[in-house]
């Protein structure tokens, strides 16, 4: 379904783009009110494949005089909508709907007339347009807009999107500026989604925000955390089958691969669950007394608890030398766990660190193909006893890995980050590192929950209706009950939608498992356009990671920094060389060129240290990152640490402003431009034939946007007018094809 948007256009002040509907002044009064959306609450319920929409929005008149004009609401582009209601308080209005053909040339009105590009977002969608009633000063009305449609189907999913704003807003004209004038709407957005039959679903997951899900009397209740801003996607996993697949798929234009989004829904926690081993190895060295390790005993009491009556442990601790609390695999029987409780509360910190007896020990017990052996590998400190080469270290420990599954957790900046990362990285696991004054304890206790109940081990994709390449995890972890697996990758795809199934397999108790799913990766598909920043965010995360275990290499680096630029993310490997702003506004000196330098703070060359520590952590949040509010989360930390100039990413694509254009960082200096007016018959010809642009056009008034073949720019000059062939010209050459 297509987002929703709420927009309040007042006649005094520049236009506040943010969602929803708005009030439109009526062209043939005097302008001389000032109404503005001032609350939203919208509630969504959801039975079967149908939701119904209820949006309730207050205005007020913060002007000087009467506010009267037209309620207008974009209907959602690719639902089914039907059965809308449409209320002034509690006086119901008559509505007047239109399709998008109609709706288009009052859009396009709306832009040209405010000389404003934010609206153009609504292009292609239909519209509801009522007459509100003359609201005088200081008054405040609600409206309440009542609808029902079709949810749309992603594989094993139920899709819902919803688009709140709140950051994009007005312009002034960029001739000279360093960086544009946004307003930002500050109205309180209430969302809140509720399923009556909750058991049907798994728990949802969006990959734009984070979520609060509530699961009570039957019902799902789902509601964002914190701010609602930006478009919402949101996924309801249907509860059927022992894995559930969801594929989106992200494609702008035929000249590049596509983008595609699959996430494994694994069902809930049963009993049939895979059987664990799992094995506890925790430091014990000198440097590990105090708060530490009382936060690792209670850590190790969380492990403990998570055993279920089928699982198996073993407890190990090392300092100068290695103790175990078995030397075999122990039952998780209630009595055994309750002496392996009073052998934790006994643990001291004392000595040297033996890492590489630790590791020997850890996987010196084997387990039969029935149980997937987990090793959990906690350190705060750098190899002192034995073998201390942590090349040797992590050749041995791979040798005698065998089927093992390494998660291991550094705490403070004496770790050799390295040799963590390489353990893990060969075992299907992560390494977490906790920073001096971080809780272990919360840090433990998390990954416990994570990998309390297996489902599937050993993951592969199978069989696929297109090629599917850069594939991020490039090895597929295990599968748990209660945590989604998403997987970003590309796919090949010609001039049609590629449809067919999608196939998995994975191991569960000694035998094979295939599941699949009926998708497809259309051949061109603008909507989710989230998808191509995560997943290069996945490849930059896992590119680094390259480096840091196999060393410096200058094909990888410069894959990194190509990456970074293309799809506008921060990295260490990057810095955005330009002129200085104050010579841009002054339209003084050569043109700027834009380049990918190294970073100011440049990955470490040792592998141990805060900045060898704060890197590898960087790296694995972006290896992991699964949605667009935690990679903002992970560019606003990052920001930081790195040097950048004044800059813009919009929609995957870097930004800098020169002599008042803002131009795209992929535009070759030699590439041919096409120059478009703003806001003329060919500007809106091209956006339709071209939708791919919206997303940069709505936010600048200046803007060079690169093409395969071509670059449009969009201006105060330029063509005007386009016959049917230039128009198809600029459009094969623009998509380069």
């Amino acid at each position: 379904m297509k987002p929703l948007y709420l927009v309040v256009l007042t006649a005094l002040a520049p236009l506040p783009l943010a969602a929803q509907g708005w009030i439109e002044p009526l062209p043939d009064r005097p302008v001389n009110g000032g109404v503005v959306r001032v609350r939203t609450e919208v509630s969504v319920r959801v039975t079967g494949r149908v939701a119904s929409v209820e949006v309730e929005e207050w205005f007020q008149n913060r002007g000087a005089g009467l506010g009267e004009g037209d309620y207008l609401y974009p209907l959602p582009g690719e639902a089914v909508f039907s059965n809308f209601s449409l209320f002034q308080g509690d006086q119901e209005l008559r509505g007047e709907t239109m399709d998008a053909a109609r709706a288009r040339g009052i859009y396009e009105e709306i832009v040209r007339r405010k000389k404003d590009p934010a609206l153009i977002e609504l292009a292609g969608h239909g519209l509801i347009r009522a007459r509100v009633f003359p609201i005088t000063q200081r008054e405040t009305r609600k409206i309440t807009l009542r609808y029902t449609q079709m949810m749309r189907r992603a594989g094993d999913a139920l899709q819902f999107k919803y688009a709140a704003g709140g950051r994009r807003g007005g312009m002034s004209g960029m001739e000279g500026a360093v960086a544009p004038t946004r307003i930002r709407e500050s109205a309180p957005l209430g969302f809140t989604l509720v399923a009556d039959s909750g058991a049907q679903f798994r728990d949802p997951f969006s990959p734009t925000h984070e979520l609060r899900v509530d699961r009570m009397d039957g019902r799902l209740t789902v509601r964002p955390q914190g701010e609602l801003e930006g478009d919402l996607a949101l996924f309801l996993p249907l509860a059927r089958g022992l894995v559930g697949m969801s594929l989106v798929a992200h494609r702008p234009s035929g000249g590049e691969l596509g983008y595609f989004m699959l996430t494994l829904s694994p069902e809930a926690a049963r009993g049939d669950a895979l059987n664990r081993d799992l094995t506890v190895v925790l430091d014990v060295s000198g440097s590990m007394s105090g708060a530490k390790m009382e936060q690792a005993r209670r850590a190790m009491h969380q492990l403990l608890s998570s055993l279920g009556p089928r699982d198996r442990f073993r407890l190990i601790t090392f300092s100068s030398t290695v103790t175990s609390y078995r030397p075999d695999w122990t039952a998780a029987t209630n009595t055994e766990l309750r002496d392996a409780r009073r052998w934790v509360d006994g643990i001291s910190a004392t000595g040297g660190t033996n890492i590489a007896d630790a590791l020997a020990e850890a996987f010196r017990a084997t387990s039969p193909d029935g149980h997937l052996p987990i090793v959990l590998f906690l350190t705060d400190g750098l190899p002192s006893v034995g073998e201390q080469n942590p090349e040797r270290l992590a050749a041995q420990a791979e040798q005698a890995r065998g089927r093992s599954r390494v998660f291991a957790f550094g705490v403070g900046y004496d770790v050799n980050t390295y040799l963590l990362d390489r353990l893990t990285a060969a075992g299907r696991g992560t390494t977490q590192y906790v920073e001096p004054g971080e809780d272990v304890e919360a840090a433990v206790g998390g990954l416990a929950a994570k990998i309390s109940h297996p489902v599937l081990g050993d993951l592969a994709l199978g069989e696929s209706p297109a090629r599917l390449t850069e594939i991020y995890p490039t090895r597929l972890p295990d599968l748990f009950a209660g945590e989604d697996l998403v997987v970003f990758g590309r796919y090949e795809a010609g001039s049609e939608d590629r449809s067919g199934m999608l196939g998995m397999t994975g191991r569960r108790s000694g035998r094979e498992e295939r599941f699949s799913v009926n998708v497809t990766l259309p051949a061109h598909a603008t909507g989710d356009d989230y998808i191509p920043r995560l997943w290069a965010a996945r490849k930059i995360g896992a590119l680094q990671q390259s480096i840091r275990l196999n060393g410096h290499n200058a094909e990888v680096e410069r894959e990194i920094r190509e990456t970074a630029l293309r799809y506008g993310l921060l990295s260490e490997y990057t810095s955005y060389l330009v002129q200085e702003p104050l010579d841009v506004a002054r339209g003084s000196g050569p043109m700027p060129m834009l380049r990918a330098m190294p970073a100011a703070a440049p990955a470490p060359t040792e592998a141990f240290g805060q900045a060898s520590v704060r890197a590898a952590e960087q790296d694995r949040v972006r290896r992991e990152v699964a949605s667009k509010a935690a990679l903002d989360a992970d560019e606003g930390a990052l920001a930081s640490r790195v040097n950048t100039t004044a800059s813009r990413g919009v929609a995957g694509r870097v930004f800098l402003i020169r002599s008042g254009l803002w131009t795209d960082a992929t535009h070759g200096e030699t590439a041919r431009v096409v120059k478009v007016a703003a806001f003329s018959d060919a500007y809106f010809a091209l956006l339709r034939r071209l939708p791919e642009l919206e997303p940069w056009w709505k936010e600048f008034d200046r803007v060079l946007v690169a093409g395969q073949q071509i670059s449009i720019e969009i201006g105060p000059t330029g063509e005007t007018t386009l016959s049917a062939a230039r128009l198809d010209e600029v459009a094969r050459a623009f998509r380069g094809r």
